[in-house]
């Protein structure tokens, strides 16, 4: 072989390599990279080939499935949609999805690998594919009581529930809201129902997961919190002591008062009494006294700093460091840089109720394959120590009291022991905004335990600034979703 015709072999013989080389990276190497590639049609039109598994609530699905045309065969359903939204999350032909529908996707679509035996005998057999259930730990009644507390009230809101024994969620609710049902396909319907839902056209964002993303100045609610760090640092023994607050007071470094929201009783007042009417100097100046680290560290006790995962993600709530103590006084009466997530608030009552003890918050109880046999169940699991249980119910009398005799007697349920702590947080530019009104509260049952610990915000833009309180605005609807939760108990 002439030396132009040994090039021209060795040359093919590389291309052909070449291409050998670049076959077989694309079947074995890329494989599974290029199979659940987003934009391989393919993919797509497997994942919606068969009905996914449904999101169970107290053994009912609230979700389902419809036929569709066109290359997609079935795509989702929810029953109560709005309701269900902050759970569910949605699954869409066209947008993907998000929270449950996403985080538990393997499950629903029946292509997680713990269920690949099962998988591989219906192949086998010529059965058809099938979806698994994610069973949620939410209670209905809680949820209607929750989602319709919030409707009526209008506005902006949202509510969380939690067993503080166990840590389950029993509601999540956030309104405005919207139906997943709407977003579900890929039509021109559905794009539009879409753009209507995205912030930017639309001021309430109704796809906003308030329950969970959004954080609040908690207002006076998270003055449980520092009377849990002042009776935990033997800054008082009781909820009796009289403490050692006079008024006015101004704050240290500064020569500014720290004022009470009207006349009330404050100096030198019990905690007892300082908490049932709220007296933000009593507060402000045992935050100011125990300091910016020892507040900061009762407040990781209880689940600030850190993200939570229930399995969606929730936002992590805010306490500051290297605050001067003026600045911890206003921290320490849930003002000035302090910020919650209401599932955050609800774990600093759970904990209380739970005399003093916190449990990680988890709304999926179990995940069940098609055949509904068990593929994994959550064990309830403490989370933190916050305080004894000497202490915890030292602040649970306290708590009572708020709700006996002060300013959430809105909370009151016949024959039933409520524990609660109101809220008006101030917020924007000088405090121009419409206030926060908060509720945070528990029930108590006849042996002592509590079945529930509850948490609900209300934003009111249009509401007159006068009549905005926790005690009014956000109170009843946490009562309608503790007797929801007690009624379900009898």
């Amino acid at each position: 072989m002439n030396k132009p015709l040994r090039r021209i072999a060795i040359f093919c013989g590389l291309l052909i390599l070449t291409l050998l080389i670049r076959d077989n990276w694309l079947q074995y190497v890329q494989a599974d990279e290029l199979r659940t590639d987003e934009h391989n049609r393919r993919v797509a039109i497997e994942r919606y080939a068969s009905p996914r598994g449904d999101i169970i609530v107290g053994g009912e699905p609230i979700t389902g499935h419809a036929t569709t045309k066109g290359d997609f065969k079935y795509k989702r359903t929810y029953k109560d949609g709005a309701m269900w939204a902050p759970v569910t999350g949605f699954v869409s032909q066209a947008f993907g999805a998000n929270q449950l529908e996403s985080i538990e996707d393997g499950i629903l679509t029946g292509n997680d690998d713990r269920l690949f035996f099962r998988n591989t005998l219906d192949m086998l057999t010529g059965k058809n594919k099938e979806g698994g259930n994610v069973v949620t730990t939410l209670n209905a009644d809680a949820q209607k009581a929750a989602y319709e507390g919030l409707k009526k009230q209008g506005g902006k809101g949202s509510v969380v529930a939690i067993e503080p024994s166990t840590g389950k969620i029993l509601s999540l609710a956030s309104f405005p809201s919207y139906d997943p049902s709407t977003i579900a396909g890929d039509d021109a319907a559905d794009a539009e129902a879409w753009q209507k839902l995205q912030k930017k056209d639309n001021e309430d964002d109704p796809m906003l997961n308030r329950a969970l993303r959004e954080v609040y100045p908690p207002g006076s609610t998270f003055k449980v919190l520092t009377a849990a760090a002042a009776l935990e640092e033997g800054l008082y023994e009781s909820a009796d002591d009289k403490t050692d607050t006079p008024l006015p007071w101004v704050m240290p470094e500064t020569t500014t008062e720290l004022k009470n929201d009207g006349d009330l009783p404050c100096k030198d007042a019990t905690l007892r009494e300082a908490l049932r009417v709220s007296c933000n100097t009593v507060f402000g100046k045992i935050g100011a006294d125990l300091g910016n680290d020892t507040m900061l560290e009762y407040a990781k006790k209880f689940g600030f700093t850190e993200e939570q995962f229930v399995p969606v993600r929730s936002s992590a709530s805010i306490f500051s460091d290297d605050m001067e103590p003026s600045q911890t006084a206003l921290s320490s009466i849930g003002q000035f840089n302090t910020a919650a997530t209401p599932l955050q608030m609800a774990m600093v009552t759970a904990a209380i109720a739970n005399n003093g003890t916190l449990m990680q918050p988890y709304m999926v109880d179990e995940l069940q394959a098609p055949s509904l046999d068990t593929i994994e169940k959550t064990e309830p699991e403490e989370l933190s120590k916050p305080m004894s249980a000497e202490n915890a119910q030292i602040l649970q009398s306290m708590m009572e009291t708020v709700v006996s005799e002060g300013t959430g007697s809105n909370a009151q349920i016949d024959g039933v022991t409520v524990g609660g702590k109101t809220g008006t947080a101030q917020h924007g530019v000088d405090n121009s905004e419409n206030p926060y009104a908060w509720f945070i509260s528990y029930a108590k049952g006849e042996d002592g335990s509590s079945p529930v610990a509850v948490a609900v915000i209300i934003e009111d833009d249009n509401a007159v600034r006068g009549d905005i309180s926790g005690g009014g605005l956000a109170a009843p609807i946490a009562k309608s979703v503790m007797e929801a939760v007690v009624k379900g108990k009898q």
